[in-house]
């Protein structure tokens, strides 16, 4: 099926506008963005600015009066009929108004400066959508002005072609494809020096074409009621002519025009569908965004483009519908379908239209080629595209982008060797109902984002047009051509995917911040803790960091462990707000978010200020997170006298080369602002009893709490690069330091084995396997049973593991006196757990064989009695002493089911 449209006289970007004034010239290039509208540009005295109707309703009038007003109305009646011809026209009207709406609506939302509706839309939305969007509408504009300069070609080879329908001493010029194709090369050529001498010899011409394509409209409906019925002789080819009526206003002619006939187009030789002649006649609507691109030269834009462009959308629609009317009324269906061009036959004074016919397609044409090089030039300046369109920077002294007219014509010359003007309309139309498509949904997302700033002064819009807009678009997208219309999808796509993953962060704004925070605040609100349930229990973690250089391994570690949960890093500055001029910690965000980037890790930052660093773990742990999304497990760095190794200077994310960071942290900055790891023997800045006291708050507060220690050597690259040997994850569920008081499957140890099988569960450490131990007594006969009963929980709970059965006879006896068989345990103080018992159970724990990844131990609530701070933190690290990566854990809440 061939698809058909042609968007015809474009007056796209410049109608009375002065080079050097023009969006994209070097005034405009100089000046700098204001806020997040459109280009902030010097402007002219505002008396000397253009009005609605000189600056909005002319170039909206003169782009959507094209070459279809005088060559296609019959072509459109001729096949569709009077009835689907109307109906082309309303629904063409209807997506055109709905577009209008959402410009109107994005134009009117503050202070409109130069810069066009890619500017307008690409500083609100961001440069997603508008790069996405500009392009489209360039490649729109290229289209059309192909589709402009063949409507020319076609309407002077009817005249003075060889096969002309002229008397013989007119058809001068030889036709065929390659001649057309010559012909259209010559008029672009005509309009490509126009173009690089400067947009001012056209943009002065405007108003005179405007007055003269009126005119001629006067001319052509005078004549329809001044001329008498007559025969018209219609000459397809030098043997074949074809009698047709005009028969003046008559009933019968209407009826026989009312239904549809669709036959062969003779310019192409396809057969026509309601389809492909709505894209045709789709093409005399285009133009709508002239308007809004002169807001720069209004006096009042927010005031001038609703009112110019609902005017002229107004205006063509009733010249379009009466031109309809009074074609069905009066000319024979044979007339209409055989010479696209009777309106000449039938007119007072055949030369005028041919007048009017040449000057509304060299006017678009040339307005087309203007339009699509600024658009262009402007997409270069943002840096969207990289080196492909660099070179489309360039301007003359005057500001004229003649690199990117350059490139314009290129283009426009490949569009011409599609040879006819039927031929690639449809691919126009359809071009430019995905750029309407992307300012509908443009608007739609503004207005479904409930941004407080977007308060348009134009009301007569909400988010139901805008779908409708959408709705109405894509369908007839795909009713003029599916595939057409699926490529022009994935392009935009592809545009829009692009820009996202390669564009620099810009100071434009993002919608989708926008929308990504409506959607969050809603989803939140729905996020009810009351309705939590251990089925659907993950990790939450809040990680306290004081000082990344010696934490990025364990905040990746964190990361894995995290498994879809909330992660937040934490830390603690120290000081009182009374004392200092102002927040401290509002400036060093950027420096962690960046740090966050660099680790790509998905993590949230949360800084406090505070007298202490436990006053702050506990102002972080109460305060971190909203609604059902708060931590509820710390992680700590385990307290000991190591020197910490700085980790920046062998992670490569540190150390690889860095383009200039769009937050204005680069990596010089980054390393800057991190002080040096500590030295041997300097002294901490944490106590170690308020490093226990942390703890012992965590776990009154109801929080997990996890104590990590060794892992700057975790090296998951080495550990997983040999996969035949293969590594563990060791859990031991028992607690070491209490051993009389045992139980496999309290509370704390099945939140120990639930993070050591998540753990595994995360794709970068499924070669890891899971290893459980078993510690027995040479005299206790009930281990079997023990075994037995922990692999049936196990089985219930979906965990693979290996259960290990440890003999500790001579670890345990170092543990002092124990009460005899039966006896229950009443005073553990009265046993206490020397160092050589420790240090027994430490060379257990080493003594597994295998390559251990990660060790998770249980750890004991801290003591009541804060004067024992101290040895419980003597105990953990000999216990732990130098084990590898080990993760101490104190779980608090149940977090495994064995229920559907």
């Amino acid at each position: 099926m061939s698809t058909e449209s042609s968007p015809l006289l474009s007056y796209r970007l410049f109608s009375v506008v002065d080079e050097g004034e023009m969006p994209g010239s070097r005034a405009q290039e100089e000046a700098p963005l204001v806020g997040g509208g459109a280009m902030g540009t010097p402007h002219p005295d505002p008396a000397g600015r253009l009005s609605t109707f000189f600056g909005v309703v002319v170039p909206t009038v003169l782009s959507m009066f094209s070459i279809v007003v005088f060559m296609r109305v019959g072509f459109v009646v001729g096949h569709a009929g009077f009835l689907q011809s109307l109906l082309m026209l309303v629904v063409a009207y209807v997506i055109i108004l709905l577009t209008v709406l959402s410009v109107c609506a994005i134009c009117t939302n503050g202070a409109i400066q130069g810069g066009g509706a890619y500017f307008m839309i690409s500083r609100t939305l961001g440069p997603e959508f508008g790069g996405s969007i500009g392009l489209m509408f360039y490649l729109a504009n290229v289209c059309a002005c192909g589709v402009y300069i063949l409507g020319l070609v076609e309407a002077v080879l009817d005249v003075f072609g060889a096969d002309g329908t002229d008397p013989p001493g007119a058809r001068i010029l030889p036709q065929g494809y390659f001649y057309s194709f010559l012909y259209g090369s010559v008029v672009l050529l005509l309009c490509l020096l126009v173009c690089l001498v400067g947009a001012r010899i056209y943009a002065r011409a405007a108003f005179l074409i405007f007055l003269v394509v009126n005119l001629v409209l006067l001319d052509i409906f005078i004549s329809f009621v001044a001329v008498g019925p007559r025969q018209v002789p219609v000459a397809r080819d030098a043997n074949h002519t074809v009698n047709a009526s005009f028969t003046g206003f008559r009933l019968a002619t209407l009826r026989a025009n009312l239904p549809a006939m669709y036959s062969r187009d003779y310019t192409t030789n396809n057969v026509m569908t309601f389809a492909t002649v709505f894209a045709v006649m789709f093409n005399g609507c285009t133009g709508i965004m002239a308007g809004s691109n002169m807001s720069g030269e209004l006096r009042n834009a927010s005031s001038s483009i609703p009112k110019g462009t609902i005017i002229a959308v107004v205006y063509t629609f009733v010249i379009y519908f009466l031109l309809f009317l009074m074609t069905s009324f009066t000319c024979e269906r044979t007339l209409l379908k055989e010479d696209y061009g009777f309106f000449r036959s039938i007119n007072l004074w055949p030369p005028l239209v041919l007048v009017g016919v040449y000057a509304a397609s060299l006017s678009a044409s040339m307005s087309s080629l203007i339009g699509a090089s600024r658009i262009l030039h402007a997409l270069a300046k943002d840096d969207l595209f990289g080196i492909i369109l660099a070179p489309a920077k360039i301007v003359s002294k005057g500001g004229n982008p003649w690199v990117a007219v350059l490139y314009t014509w290129a283009l426009v010359q490949l569009v011409l060797f599609a040879g006819k003007l039927n031929t690639i309309a449809g691919i126009v139309t359809v071009f430019y109902l995905v750029a309407y498509a992307a300012v509908d949904l443009a608007c739609l997302a503004l207005e479904w984002a409930s941004a407080p700033n977007f308060r348009p002064t134009f009301q007569l819009f909400s988010w139901h047009t805008c779908l409708l807009g959408i709705a109405s678009c894509l369908l007839m997208m795909f009713l003029i051509s599916p595939a057409g219309a699926s490529g022009s999808l994935v392009l935009m796509l592809a545009l829009l995917g692009s820009i996202h993953l390669r564009a620099p962060a810009s100071s434009w704004g993002y919608i989708s911040q926008a929308l990504i925070f409506h959607q969050v605040r809603k989803y939140l609100l729905l996020l009810d803790v009351r309705k939590e349930h251990v089925k659907f229990w993950r990790p939450q973690m809040l990680l306290m960091v004081a000082n990344p250089r010696s934490g990025a391994q364990l905040v990746r570690f964190v990361n894995d462990l995290k498994k879809g949960g909330l992660f937040v890093l934490g830390h603690v500055e120290i000081g009182e707000l009374d004392t200092m001029p102002s927040d401290p910690v509002q400036a060093h965000y950027n420096f962690w978010l960046s740090l966050v980037d660099k680790l790509n890790v998905k993590a949230f930052v949360d800084l406090t200020l505070s007298p202490s660093v436990r006053q702050g773990t506990q102002h972080l742990l109460r305060i971190t997170g909203l609604g059902g999304m708060k931590p509820n497990t710390l992680v700590l760095g385990f307290y000991d006298a190591c020197v910490p190794d700085d980790e920046f200077l062998r992670h490569p994310a540190f150390s690889q080369a860095q383009e200039r960071d769009p937050f204005g942290v680069d990596q010089p900055a980054l390393q800057a602002h991190f002080p040096p790891v500590r030295g041997a023997g300097a002294p901490k800045a944490l106590p170690p009893a308020e490093y226990v006291a942390i703890v012992s708050d965590a776990v009154k507060m109801h929080k997990n709490v996890c104590l990590a220690r060794y892992f700057p050597r975790l090296d998951k690259e080495r550990l997983f690069s040999c996969k035949a040997e293969g590594c563990f994850v060791d859990v031991w569920p028992l607690n070491l330091l209490r051993p009389d008081t045992p139980a496999y499957v309290d509370v704390c140890s099945l939140f120990l084995l639930q993070l050591a099988c998540i753990l595994t569960m995360v794709s970068s450490w499924r070669a890891a396997r899971l290893r459980l131990f078993l510690c027995v007594e040479s005299g206790d006969r009930g281990w079997l049973a023990k075994e037995e009963k922990l692999k049936e929980l196990l089985g219930k709970l979906r965990i693979k593991a290996a259960i290990r059965a440890v003999a500790w006879d001579h670890v345990v006896a170092l543990h002092g006196q124990r009460p005899a068989a039966g006896e229950p345990f009443l005073n553990p103080a009265a046993h206490r757990v020397t160092d050589e018992y420790l240090a027994a159970v430490n060379a257990l724990v080493l003594q597994q064989g295998g390559q251990v990844a990660v060790r998770f131990l249980y750890l004991p609530r801290p003591p009541a009695d804060t004067t024992a701070y101290e040895r419980y933190l003597e105990q953990l690290e000999i216990l732990t002493r130098d084990l590898g990566p080990t993760l101490l854990v104190h779980g608090l809440t149940p977090v495994t089911c064995t229920e559907l």
